[in-house]
């Protein structure tokens, strides 16, 4: 049903586009009725105003914090148009049939770093009361909280001379509903941090519906966050099917690796785990050697890159090849930009997902699980070394780069973690086996060894050199990194017997001393990272 304005209550902080909204509904006939500044700013426009007390039958007291509040004002917003018509008649209510209305800003305040008083000087009464009773009466009044919905609005009015429709309203109220929910959210967060306490509020909207789940049988939605400054959600999908919720999940891993990667990163993920990493300047030899870390479970996979994505590294992919069996198939690409004739280079495969989107800008500064009941949260776990102490008898000149790298991917990796890294002779970084998500670390590393020796036969079969020697020069330059303590010596004899030298792991374990006395005894350099990184 569509509804004329008559009478507008324009009362408004944020004053931006105030001024051309009573103008347009002046143009229209609508009577305007407003508050102190916003009055004044129609007023110097040149626009009639009613003023509010003429409605309230009081005047603004106490510095501005009665202005809006009375049984006449949200009387004239709440009542029935049809059932209670008669009532408001008796008692002089006419009706408000449009309110445009924005909060003070108290979450500026808060984020601000703002005291007390401040904040309570910024918390906004009369205006949530306005737009809740505006709202709750959508059938008749059209309530607007949000400076970009004018022109919209402005628009219908003009089209359906001087009316709103119930669609426009019904969107409208949610939206009022929304917004005075997270503002009352922000005042109880900003409360609880006064007195030393923390709360959490989250809210979600805009979902859309995805195909299903993490298995045909669970249906499943993708909702945004309210009020984030970069979201998965956003997304640019240039090419490709729609992303599915495992999807997302794996692409969200892909992004955060390649985030935690020097400039120069492209992480290979499956199921959540780096099955592939690497890091150079030289982007298509880095490219190879992610893959060539585990080439079938690279298959399927998703892909981020940290860098603009080039199309000889592209070229990588095969996707030019006349046999489909010859291309390789992954879910996802993922790089901050594009440089020119890539994405019609991966749009040959159709159902190839192509995301632009800067990996840095979607970096968690704090992580949330939800339990049941209960909601866990933490610090973001973004930083690789605590203090570095060599504690075996040999002690070798560290690559720190190498270090860094091996402990940006063992963070990334489920524990228990075991992940063996080099350098290869180009410079590359390179990701040569990793263990994850094993309930003793004895197997880790012996999934990450085995997975590492593989990839060097494989290599030296490439090279046509001696298998063997390849692999024991390859591993005795290599570093074997733990995302937490060896608890017993036998990782290391696993790792010494496969031809490892130098390990990395963050100490603390009660029997540290009988772990750095069997590397002694061994010949390995051991040194300690200060800084565990379980990933559950």
């Amino acid at each position: 049903m569509n509804v004329p304005v008559r009478r507008a209550l324009l009362s408004v902080s944020d004053k931006a586009g105030v001024v051309e909204l009573g103008q347009a509904l002046h143009a229209l006939g609508v009577e305007l009725i407003s508050t102190g500044g916003t009055g004044a700013a129609l007023r110097e426009a040149g626009l009639p105003v009613t003023d509010i007390q003429a409605v309230s039958g009081n005047p603004e007291a106490f510095g501005g914090r009665m202005k809006t509040i009375s049984f006449a004002v949200e009387s004239s917003l709440l009542f029935h148009r049809q059932r209670d018509a008669a009532e408001a008649a008796a008692l002089g209510i006419s009706p408000i049939d449009l309110v445009a209305c924005n909060l003070y800003p108290f979450e500026r305040t808060w984020k601000s770093g703002a005291g007390m008083d401040a904040l309570v000087e910024n918390i906004d009464i009369g205006g949530p009361t306005m737009l809740r009773a505006a709202a709750k009466n959508f059938h008749a009044v059209a309530a607007l909280c949000d400076p970009a919905d004018y022109s919209a609005l402005v628009q219908e009015l003009r089209a359906n001379d001087g009316a709103t429709c119930l669609a426009t309203r019904q969107r409208l109220m949610r939206k009022v509903f929304d917004h005075t929910a997270d503002y009352d959210a922000a005042i109880a967060q900003a409360m609880a941090e006064q007195a030393g306490q923390r709360s959490i509020r989250l809210a979600y909207d805009s979902p859309v519906p995805l195909r299903y789940g993490e298995n045909s049988h669970q249906r499943a939605a993708f909702l945004r966050q309210r009020g984030a400054q970069a979201s998965m959600y956003d997304l640019e999908l240039l090419g490709g099917k729609e992303m599915s919720y495992n999807n997302i999940i794996d692409t969200q891993a892909a992004l955060e690796a390649a985030a935690g990667l020097a400039p120069g990163g492209v992480a290979i993920i499956k199921h959540t785990n780096p099955c592939g990493l690497a890091v150079g300047p030289d982007q298509p030899a880095a490219f190879a050697a992610a893959w060539a870390g585990d080439p079938l479970s690279s298959f399927g996979s998703v892909i981020a890159f940290n860098s603009a994505l080039g199309l000889e590294a592209a070229r990588f992919l095969n996707l030019h090849a006349e046999s489909v069996r010859d291309r390789k198939f992954v879910e996802v690409v993922a790089a901050p930009a594009f440089q020119p004739q890539v994405v019609e280079y991966l749009q040959r495969n159709k159902n190839l997902r192509i995301v632009r989107t800067d990996p840095r800008q979607l970096t968690m500064r704090e992580q949330y699980r939800i339990v049941p009941g209960g909601l866990l949260i933490q610090d973001a776990d973004l930083q690789d070394l605590g203090e570095l102490q060599p504690v075996t008898r040999i002690q070798k000149m560290l690559d720190m780069e190498l270090l860094s790298f091996g402990v940006a991917a063992v963070r990334q990796v489920k524990s228990n973690a075991i992940v063996v890294v080099r350098r290869r002779d180009d410079g590359v970084l390179q990701l040569l086996g990793m263990g994850a998500g094993q309930p003793n670390r004895v197997n880790s590393t012996q999934l990450s060894l085995e997975r590492a020796k593989l990839n060097l036969e494989q290599e030296a079969a490439q090279l046509d050199t001696d298998s063997a020697a390849h692999v024991a020069t390859e591993l005795s330059r290599a570093y074997l990194v733990s995302d937490a303590f060896f608890p017993f010596p036998d990782n290391v004899e696993v790792a010494a017997a496969a031809g490892v030298r130098t390990l990395f792991q963050p100490g603390g374990s009660i029997r540290d001393k009988s772990v750095i006395r069997r590397c002694d005894e061994l010949g390995l350099s051991m040194v300690f990272t200060g800084l565990r990184h379980f990933k559950h």
